[in-house]
């Protein structure tokens, strides 16, 4: 389709309103901004009790780490979380030795650049999700310029791993209760979504909008069901059913029921029973069942390919027989494509930082930039500059500008805020504390809406926490912030245009080319009868890895500046090729029933749609 076909190299216009404008909050906006607050209270009320609030930055860092992998499933959250605390452990170890063994500002900002860049680079690498490297970053870049000796490290790395041990343990509370809410969120997303668009379709309209939202909702919600690579559960392998259900909406929305889609995604919510699908595509065919006697719910029952089924002495099989042998056959078909790319292991951590190199010589050369400014001009705190240099850089300009914009205004709303919420927090240690628990709510509550928004409640959050260890004057933490806003958005903005990665959109071409080559040969093999099964295994995992580093290729290239744009709608059209194929293969193999040649049954001929 014309849209997903790649245009000639553009300049993106660069949107100013647009980028302030609100979207709608996320279906559980309130978990990231909940957790969040259990992981900070306990040790930060524990500490005022003690009498230390100025070891309360130190907690903080590890509480922090909650925020991370809420559309995760528990098995991989908990290894996610896991190495983000390892992560922050690591950045902060780093940090406290450096201002224990200098003062020097250049070398601390250097040093906090350096960070910076690795953090960006290994949270895109792994796509680690929101908020990514941002709070990494102010972890790290904040303890650089917090007077430390040696001997006090190991005592507040401790603090920190301790609190980020806590935090841990709230992100996986939720498990026991439902064990599978990530996986439905994600299916009854892409569930709406391919109904939206198929709504769309039926009105006759373009729905442009509409389809690329769809989408990517599909190929979320099979990010998320295929980042537990053991074997799926009975549960999982039921919402993978659905996300196939999604794509067929997508690749036929006229003929698709939104209606019905939107009553699977309802049902998926919450913990009760997944429903149960019938074959997409043979619940249209209304004609063919009355003509031959059956029912629409037993033969949308039937396997691909199938017709009305017989025995060898001609008697009609009873309905609940072809029903439960068709969700069996089907259910294996539909879901051995996707079996076979998730036992593909995934990319080496070292092959995918190399492509991001760009990446990470714009966040070292921009953010180092900007704290040099910030000294120049005087700051005490160059880290606000750094940080946020380090929070502009997204998939492409025209994404970084917004973010440049939404940061200023987030910003500046923020001190203002700050300004009234300063006198009530100057009241005491557990005012000052119930003010930073507010601020962390709000700021992971609002953000979802944009980011801007977000940021009017982290202002006031990252200036409070410079109260901890004792009062400071409001008006210079006010101006202090706001000049190394403005510095940190204009220098790392300036990074961001010099530095560009031209080659990203021809990496997805190449990963494309490889999945459409590893494709023909897989499909000419399968349909060779004298192939043999080593080259049909090999050419089946050659596209299992090619589909893989597709995926990876094309996340890590989404939208660069000066360069071609991206096909977007190809890469999902491929992947689902490829899983068809894939499926194809395995049946080729002998590991699954061939619909069209099983001696259980004869099928009436052309009854395929």
């Amino acid at each position: 389709m014309s849209s997903a076909t790649p245009t000639s190299a553009r300049v993106r216009r660069l949107p100013v309103v647009g980028a302030l404008r609100l979207g709608r909050p996320s279906d559980v906006w309130f978990k990231p901004a909940l957790s969040v607050v259990a992981a900070v209270a306990p040790p930060s009320l524990l500490l005022m009790t003690l009498g230390r609030l100025d070891l309360v930055p130190y907690t903080m860092a590890g509480s922090l780490c909650a925020l991370y992998a809420h559309n995760r499933p528990y098995a991989a959250r908990a290894k996610v979380l896991a190495w983000v605390i390892l992560g922050m452990l690591g950045g902060l170890a780093v940090a406290l030795v450096s201002a224990s063994l200098t003062r020097n500002a250049v070398v601390l900002v250097t040093v906090g650049a350096l960070l910076a860049a690795v953090q960006k680079a290994v949270c895109d690498a792994t796509r680690v999700g929101p908020p990514a490297h941002v709070i990494l970053t102010f972890v790290s870049s904040a303890a650089l310029f917090v007077p430390q000796t040696l001997g006090q490290a190991p005592g507040h790395l401790a603090l920190a791993a301790a609190a980020g041990v806590w935090a841990w343990l709230v992100g996986m509370a939720p498990a026991p209760l439902r064990p599978h809410g990530p996986e439905r969120r994600a299916t009854a997303q892409a569930l709406n979504a391919a109904a939206a668009y198929a709504e769309t379709a039926r009105g006759g309209e373009e729905g442009a909008g509409a389809r690329s939202a769809a989408y990517a909702a599909v190929h979320a919600a099979w990010q998320t069901l295929l980042a537990v690579r053991n074997r799926p559960s009975t549960t999982r392998r039921a919402l993978e059913r659905l996300v196939v259900r999604a794509e067929v909406a997508l690749a036929a929305p006229a003929d698709a029921d939104p209606a019905r889609l939107r009553s699977w995604a309802r049902a998926v919510r919450g913990t009760g029973r997944i429903p149960r699908t019938g074959d997409p595509r043979r619940e249209e065919d209304g004609l063919r069942q009355e003509d031959d006697g059956l029912s629409p719910d037993a033969a949308g029952s039937l396997p691909d390919g199938a017709g009305p089924c017989r025995t060898d002495g001609g008697a009609r099989l009873d309905d609940d027989s072809l029903r439960r042998d068709g969700d069996l056959l089907r259910e294996r078909d539909e879901l051995v494509g996707v079996a076979a790319e998730r036992a593909v292991a995934p990319r080496p951590l070292w092959s995918r930082l190399g492509p991001l190199a760009p990446v990470a010589v714009r966040s070292a050369l921009g953010c180092a930039l900007a704290g040099y400014v910030s000294l120049a001009l005087g700051a005490e705190r160059p880290y606000w500059a750094l940080v946020t240099a380090a929070s502009l850089y997204q998939a492409n300009i025209t994404l970084t500008w917004s973010r440049a914009v939404q940061r200023v205004v987030g910003n500046l709303v923020g001190v203002l805020l700050f300004a009234a919420v300063a006198p009530v927090a100057q009241l005491g240690p557990l005012a000052l504390v119930l003010c930073i628990l507010a601020c962390n709510f709000g700021a992971e509550a609002l953000i979802g809406r944009n980011y801007w928004l977000g940021s009017v409640w982290v202002t006031p959050l990252a200036l409070l926490v410079t109260e901890l260890p004792g009062y400071q004057p409001t008006g210079e933490l006010v101006t202090g912030r706001v000049v190394d806003t403005l510095v940190g958005a204009l220098v790392g903005f300036v990074a961001a245009v010099a530095v560009t990665n031209r080659r990203a959109g021809r990496r997805v071409e190449r990963a494309l080319t490889t999945v459409d080559r590893a494709r023909e040969l897989a499909t000419r093999l399968a349909a060779d009868p004298s192939s043999t099964p080593a080259a049909l295994e090999a050419a089946r995992r050659g596209l299992a890895a090619a589909v893989v580093d597709l995926r990876a290729t094309a996340d890590a290239a989404a939208g660069e500046w000066w360069q071609r744009a991206l096909p977007q709608e190809r890469v999902v059209l491929a992947e689902q090729a490829a899983h068809r194929t894939l499926a194809a293969t395995v049946r080729r193999r002998g590991l699954l029933p061939d619909p069209g040649t099983t001696s259980t049954y004869t099928y009436t001929e052309g009854a395929s749609p």
